[in-house]
This record gives structure tokens, C-alpha cells and sequence, in this order.
């Protein structure tokens, strides 16, 4: 017991001892670690570490730090933290040398006045991932009112909020979009690139604010997203394939949409799009193919699937116009060059807030190939008389339950498209 009570005794000084062994030398030795760079560690580049500060114009600090990060040989993250910010045009350009990551978690306000192409451009960008809670504020107002396409075939350029250019392998999840100047969101030349859980709002008569259009694209998908606009939720454009659309909620706004094709010269075909367990209410028009008559170029439009949609209250909830002429802007008598073939729709259910339930009006110089309809019950108790279909240019293969009868009696297309 008394070699124990000595050695209980000594054990604090003899701890004191070791610590201060280790501590002298670490004390007298400079520091091995190299200075942080301005993003901080564990590869997050914070934009007030660049300078960025709230209710302040974040653009040169954001660009500073996407460099950065861009530049890093390991994944890296670029993070906008709560707070509002003003942001002009930001171009953020790749390739990048690693994985990268663009968290917004604050507001990120455009200016009130339209300028420039976008508030947010990302560019030539592989496994890249936006990501969440923050807002892209668009204050459309202004540029709503300069709006001129119910005037001219060409409209005045107005910026986007998103612009996606030629990015691959790449995931959007999570942010919002909210008012518009144009566009919401717009794809160009991307591959592989998912949205997911994504919120899109503006008013239903802010006009031309489309929620995500897709154009020139492949391996395209869009998921359990949100979208309330005043136009199409979704429009899939010429030049794209394999455009996969799920359990998205679209209201107010023109439905969704692939096409309008043929306007340009340029434009090359549509391959592949498919359409599922989407939920639309109080929209103008359902699930839809719009072509131009008069088209300025001949392309296929093929392999387009409509699965599995509720529509509450929507006006043409099943529709495909070749004759799709907004505000007479086209020769109506030419008919559209653009053929469509392998159409389904299918298990379309729920309410129209028009009699004309389903219209199919195809090419009067190339009518519609393999168009299959089945099972659609869809009511309407409005003051139009019965719920009806019309068709033109067309024979589809028509099985299951027909609420209305389905091209019981074809009929001309009557009255010019609007929107």
C-alpha cells in the first residue's frame, strides 16, 4: 500500500513533466500548416471572405471565388450564405479541375431594370452541383412591361434568371426562382443534368416566363419540382433527346409543353420525352405538342410520352397543334413540315375547363403517325355543351376508357392559338 500512496503521489508532477516536454518544442517551432487561402478550409470558398457583404452588389465577389474554387484540384464549394445580396450579370465560366459546387443560401437580386442576357450564367462546367434554400430574385416587373412578343416574331431580348450552358454530369437542387424577367430557367447544349426539388413562381400573366426550357440537350431529367408561371412550366425545345419529366406540379402557367418547333431555321429533331405523374391545375393548356405551320425547316418530332397526369381545371388538357400560330405571326394556310410519330397518352384523368377535351390537329401535308391514346377520364360541366375531342390529320390506336370518345369525328381546327 505504501509503493501505491508514492506513486499516487508523484503521478501529477511526473504529468507535468511530459507536457511540458511536448509543449517547448511546438512552441519554438513555426507553424507546418501554409496560410488558407481567402475561401477557408475544407475546400468552401465563402463570398464574404472575397468581400461580398448584404444588401451590396456581390457580382466581382462571386466571380472572385468561383475562380478560386474552379482552380482547385479537389472538390471544392462556393457558398452564398443567408442574407440578400444585388448581383448584375455573372458569368461563371468552366472548365473546372475538380468537382464543383454552387450553395446558394441567401436571395440574390437582379436589378430592377432589364439588362444583360442573365443574372446567374454558368458556362463549360462538368460535375457541377447548385444547390440550396436561396432564392434567384429576377424582379421581373420591369421587364414584363418592356415585353413585345405579343407584337413581333422576334422579341425583345430580356434576361433570365439561370442560364446553363453546355454543363454536364450535373445536378440543381433545391433553389427557387422566383420572378422572372424572361425565362426562368434556360438549358443549352447540357448533358446528363438533373433538377430536382426545384421552386419556380411568378405571376400567371407575367408573360414569356417559361419555367425550364430545354433546348439542343440530352439526358435531360426533371424531378419532384414546383412550377407556377406565366407560361410554359416546361417547354423541351428543337434538338433534344431523351428528356425524362416526373412529378412536377405546374399552375398557373401553359402547361407543358415540346415545341413550339419549326419556327427557326436551325432547329434539328425531337427524340425521345417522356412525361409521368405530373399533377396540372388552372393551366391553359394540359400536355402538349405545339409545331408552326409554315415551318422553316423539316425535322421528326418522335417517341413523346404522356403518362399518368391529373389535370384540375385545364383548359386543352390533351393537345397537339400543328397549326400552333400565336398572334397570327405565321401564313396558317402552309401546312408544318415537322412529323410527329410514336405519340402515347395515357391515364389522363381529372377535369377540363374546356369542352374540347382533346385536341389532336395534325400536319394537313404529313399527318401524325402511331399516335395511341388509352384511358383518359376527363369530366368538364361547363356551359360548352359536352365534353368532346376533335381531330385532323390523324387515326390513333385508341383502347381503355374514352372520356370523351376520341376522334369519333374529325372536324377542322378552328380559331388561332394565343399562347
Amino acid at each position: 500500500m505504501g509503493l501505491i500512496s508514492n506513486i499516487v503521489a508523484i503521478l501529477p508532477l511526473l504529468l507535468l513533466l511530459v507536457s511540458n516536454s511536448k509543449a517547448q518544442p511546438a512552441a519554438a517551432q513555426p507553424s507546418a500548416q501554409p496560410a488558407q487561402p481567402a475561401g477557408g478550409a475544407g475546400g468552401v470558398f465563402d463570398i464574404t471572405k472575397y468581400g461580398a457583404k448584404p444588401n451590396a452588389d456581390i457580382t466581382a465577389a462571386l466571380t472572385s471565388a468561383w475562380k478560386e474554387a474552379c482552380a482547385s484540384t479537389t472538390p471544392s464549394k462556393v457558398l452564398i450564405p443567408k442574407g440578400s445580396y444585388g448581383l448584375s450579370q455573372s458569368n461563371l465560366k468552366g472548365p473546372c479541375k475538380s468537382p464543383i459546387e454552387l450553395q446558394i443560401e441567401g436571395t440574390l437580386q437582379a436589378p430592377a431594370h432589364p439588362e444583360g442576357e442573365g443574372l446567374l450564367i454558368l458556362e463549360n462546367t462538368d460535375l457541377l452541383t447548385v444547390s440550396g434554400t436561396g432564392v434567384l430574385d429576377g424582379q421581373g416587373k420591369a421587364g414584363w412591361e418592356k415585353n413585345d412578343c405579343h407584337l413581333k416574331k422576334e422579341c425583345t431580348k430580356l434576361p433570365m434568371n439561370l442560364k446553363l450552358n453546355f454543363i454536364t454530369n450535373s445536378i440543381v437542387t433545391g433553389i427557387t426562382s422566383l420572378d422572372s424577367k424572361n425565362f426562368h430557367i434556360n438549358l443549352l447544349g447540357c448533358k446528363n443534368l438533373t433538377f430536382d426539388h426545384v421552386t419556380i413562381t411568378a405571376p400567371g400573366n407575367s408573360p414569356n416566363t417559361d419555367g425550364i426550357h430545354v433546348s439542343s440537350s440530352e439526358q435531360i431529367n426533371i424531378l419532384n419540382t414546383n412550377i407556377a408561371t406565366g407560361d410554359d412550366c416546361i417547354s423541351v425545345g428543337d434538338s433534344n433527346k431523351q428528356v425524362a419529366i416526373s412529378d412536377v406540379t405546374c399552375g398557373p402557367g401553359h402547361g407543358i409543353s415540346i415545341g413550339s418547333l419549326g419556327k427557326y431555321t436551325k432547329e434539328k429533331e425531337v427524340v425521345g420525352v417522356t412525361v409521368k405523374k405530373c399533377k396540372l391545375t388552372g393551366t391553359t393548356n394540359g400536355v402538349r405538342i405545339k409545331t408552326w405551320p409554315d415551318s422553316a425547316v423539316a425535322f421528326p418530332a418522335t417517341d413523346m410520352h404522356f403518362e399518368d397526369i391529373e389535370m384540375d381545371n385545364v383548359s386543352n388538357p390533351i393537345i397537339i397543334d400543328q397549326e400552333y400560330c400565336p398572334w397570327n405571326q405565321c401564313n396558317r394556310k402552309v401546312a408544318s413540315k415537322i412529323k410527329i410519330s410514336n405519340v402515347s397518352f395515357k391515364n389522363i384523368r381529372g377535369t377540363s375547363a374546356t369542352a374540347i377535351a382533346v385536341k389532336i390537329v395534325c400536319s394537313k401535308s404529313i399527318p401524325c403517325e402511331g399516335v395511341e391514346i388509352a384511358d383518359i377520364d376527363l369530366t368538364y360541366s361547363g356551359p360548352e355543351g359536352p365534353i368532346k375531342s376533335q381531330c385532323a390529320n390523324v387515326k390513333p390506336v385508341i383502347t381503355g376508357k374514352q372520356n370523351p370518345p376520341i376522334c369519333g369525328e374529325v372536324a377542322p381546327a378552328d380559331g388561332p392559338s394565343t399562347d
